[in-house]
């Protein structure tokens, strides 16, 4: 690979002593740079659209966390209301009004969400409600889809995206076959193999679990009629239709994909965005399927820092803000001025490409093939993609050091941040075609 130059002599220093301290240097598999390749860069401070890292290299930052800074980094409202909580207590252990407020927030951005628990991640949201499912249906086998990604619980990791796409490993070690063999793994947006399956395995799948925008594969809609097909057959078949929006929730819409599709879910996943930068995840739907979690019911859930007080003002004053300002449509704006300057600009190079952008995401896959699914995401050409990602930080862009994991835009990202993207961008094309 090219050599690109950027001062990270403070990074390299602290990562070589992340890594004798902690697997691979990091505490989640894609920051360690292994999609990209070079030095993962250690980030001191930011604000706003941009992050500055340990040897002062300031940078637009089009990863905000993987997806919770909608509203940018260090917001002030949020910062407040952070700080406002912590001086009332870090944890209890016992619930506060908070709890109420942030679900009534959410209740009025997704109205089908009669009752809703509060976990600390997205991986626990997505667990609990496939637990919740099977607790419900009295069944045991699951239907996901190969490159969607709903967290590293055991149940999940058949054909997953995000990370585990990243670093190549279709499978994990240590996940015993006797969990996977109740995970049922398909291509998305091919409804023929969903009824086959359910033909295969009547009165047998609990759930059907999927991101209605995958978001971790790279950005991949669903074809017209797809969603709607497979909440016709979950209907038919006696099983729940699982919507894991961790990532795409309040980011592709307002109101989510079930608004945007006008497909309404019987479970809800969420995470990132509620938390506003913290950590918190939540799952929610009808009353009938909720209350069979305890105390109510049989289905056992629990977690000591759930609902946490940060965390639960973080996700206020961020959903409040989303639901009484603009912040939203500003984001939204500058994704589609970005993803609109990138095109022309990919254009002019001549280089294979597909953008492809919704709300306020956005991802680049550098093949003329139409993506659609896993098969076509991996036509990616990724050597280029890994040439693009260095010439594009050394210009001072942070993207996603993954050819597989989306872009994100928030209301903070100004006129002159997408300019100076698109600069980057153009110049950065132009070097890689060399």
């Amino acid at each position: 690979m090219k050599k690109y130059t950027i001062k990270t002599i403070r990074s390299q220093a602290l990562f070589q002593k992340a890594q004798r301290l902690m697997p691979g240097g990091v505490n989640s598999p894609v920051r360690a740079f292994r999609g990209v390749g070079g030095t993962p860069l250690f980030v001191r401070r930011a604000k706003g659209s941009h992050l500055w890292d340990e040897d002062g290299n300031r940078y637009i930052d089009y990863v905000l966390s993987w997806g919770p800074l909608i509203l940018g980094h260090t917001d002030k409202d949020v910062v407040h209301a952070v700080q406002e909580a912590a001086m009332d207590g870090l944890s209890f252990g016992a619930p506060t009004i908070r709890e109420i407020q942030l679900a009534e927030l959410v209740q009025h951005f997704y109205p089908f969400a009669e009752k809703m628990r509060f976990v600390n991640s997205g991986t626990e949201a997505a667990m609990s409600a496939i637990r919740l499912a099977r607790g419900f249906t009295q069944r045991n086998k699951i239907v996901k889809f190969d490159g969607c990604y709903h967290g590293h619980a055991d149940a999940f990791l058949v054909s997953a995206g995000s990370g585990h796409l990243t670093l190549g490993i279709s499978d994990s070690a240590g996940v015993p076959e006797d969990i996977t063999k109740n995970t049922i793994s398909i291509p998305w947006n091919d409804l023929p193999t969903l009824k086959e399956v359910f033909q295969q395995n009547k009165k047998q799948i609990a759930a059907v679990i999927l991101e209605p925008v995958c978001g971790n594969m790279g950005l991949v809609f669903p074809e017209d009629g797809f969603l709607e097909g497979v909440r016709a057959l979950c209907s038919k078949h006696g099983t729940l239709l699982i919507f894991d929006e961790v990532l795409c929730g309040f980011r592709v819409h307002l109101k989510g994909a079930a608004a945007l599709y006008g497909v309404t879910p019987d479970i809800l996943c969420l995470g990132k965005v509620i938390g506003g930068g913290l950590p918190v995840g939540a799952y929610a739907g009808k009353k009938e399927i909720m209350d069979c979690i305890a105390p109510l019911g049989n289905v056992y859930q629990a977690g000591t820092l759930s609902g946490n007080p940060l965390a639960m003002a973080a996700g206020i004053a961020t959903l409040q803000k989303l639901k009484t300002t603009d912040a939203f449509p500003r984001a939204a704006k500058a994704c589609e001025v970005l993803a609109s300057g990138i095109c022309e600009n990919l254009k002019k190079s001549k280089l294979p490409f597909q953008i492809l952008h919704q709300g306020t995401l956005f991802t680049l896959h550098f093949t003329s093939q139409k993506i659609r699914d896993l098969l076509s995401v991996k036509t990616s050409n990724i050597t280029l993609f890994k040439h693009y990602f260095h010439a594009m930080l050394t210009r001072g862009i942070a993207l996603p050091p993954s050819a597989f994991e989306v872009g994100f835009t928030s209301s903070t990202h100004e006129n002159k941040d997408i300019e100076k993207t698109l600069r980057a961008n153009l110049e950065a094309l132009s070097e890689v075609k060399k």
